[in-house]
């Protein structure tokens, strides 16, 4: 693979200064259509794959809590399971129809609900897992559309022209307190109540899950980044911007730069933070042209499917079709 296919992010994860364990959990990856060839009369290698362009972009941070074993477990559990969704749901991996964009997002609520309800399955299973949860925030990118999907107090922020925006919301007490006009904002990080969660993946399952959704329209020059509250608590936006400013295209060295600032102001919690410049390697065309897209396929539904009347593809066609997002009749448009 050329380098200016790889996916433009970074990540780290750090156990801080005062924790023995860490129960954060990362995760950055690039969907790409596939094929496996077993059998055909194409002139194809038997057993050979077929790679796709990539479709979308995934960034991922989870900060387990219930103990040193369960919130380590709550958090590997909750990003296993979200990839395994997604990974048998084909519709995840196409372009999305304008016009079905509050289906996608749906979708993305109902990904983030079953995933709440594979923890609290598995928390029954032992007493000492009894109780276990996890934040959970996701951005899932297909450019130039960005999709984040989001429950705790892990953070996704957007930095743009010297700007940096909180795109999610913190499911803290001191948060509803601040909205509700009972609390300062300039109090709510110091506040007992800013680490006291109302809304986990998982946990006691006392209150209504609530997944929360927001889509963004990315620039070519955005910066995005997650992190757990172990950053959050010590890096304020403003330092964000001058961290991104200082660094550029270096991720790997600004990720690690953050981490340094935390564990100096004091690493109470462990620290894990991505970042991504989904814009970083796309062809120019994109900015200005609207990418092609298709209907949502969901798996069990196969009115959208098309049987495939025309003569057979060549491997030329194949290859091609591989790379572009269209549907099976509109080939033909294409030659």
């Amino acid at each position: 693979m050329n380098s200016e296919d790889q996916i433009h992010a970074a990540g780290r994860t750090h156990v801080g200064q005062r924790r023995e364990d860490n129960q954060d959990q990362f995760l950055i990856a690039e969907l790409r259509k596939s094929m496996q060839i077993h059998q055909t009369s194409l002139a194809l290698d038997e057993e050979s794959t077929l790679f796709g362009g990539r479709n979308g972009q995934l960034l991922v941070v989870a900060d387990g809590m219930g103990g040193h074993a369960s919130g380590r477990r709550a958090s590997n559990l909750a990003v296993d399971h979200l990839i395994t969704q997604l990974l048998n749901n084909v519709h995840w991996f196409l372009h999305l129809d304008e016009e079905r964009d509050q289906s996608f997002i749906d979708s993305l609520k109902s990904l983030l609900e079953r995933t709440n309800l594979k923890l609290l399955n598995e928390s029954k299973q032992s007493e000492e897992d009894r109780g276990m949860g996890t934040t959970l925030t996701v951005a899932y990118i297909v450019w130039p559309r960005m999709y984040v999907v989001h429950a705790g107090d892990s953070r996704c922020y957007l930095v743009r022209s010297g700007q940096c925006s909180q795109i999610t919301t913190d499911h803290t007490l001191a948060r509803q307190l601040v909205d509700a006009g009972s609390m300062k904002p300039e109090d709510e990080a110091t506040s007992r109540w800013s680490n006291v969660l109302w809304n986990v993946l998982g946990g006691h399952g006392e209150n209504q899950f609530t997944a929360q959704v927001v889509r963004v329209d990315l620039l070519p020059n955005d910066t995005v980044i997650l992190c757990s509250d172990g950053l959050s608590r010590y890096v304020d936006p403003n330092t964000i911007v001058s961290v991104v400013d200082q660094f550029g295209t270096d991720l790997q060295g600004m990720t690690d730069h953050l981490i340094q600032i935390a564990n100096s102001a004091g690493g109470v919690d462990n620290i894990t933070v991505v970042v991504g410049q989904p814009g970083a390697n796309q062809p120019e065309r994109d900015t200005v042209e609207p990418s092609r897209t298709v209907p949502l396929v969901r798996l069990d539904d196969e009115s959208d499917l098309q049987s495939d009347q025309a003569s057979s593809m060549s491997l030329q066609d194949l290859q091609r079709f591989a790379n572009e997002d269209t549907l099976p009749d509109e080939r033909d448009r294409q030659r």
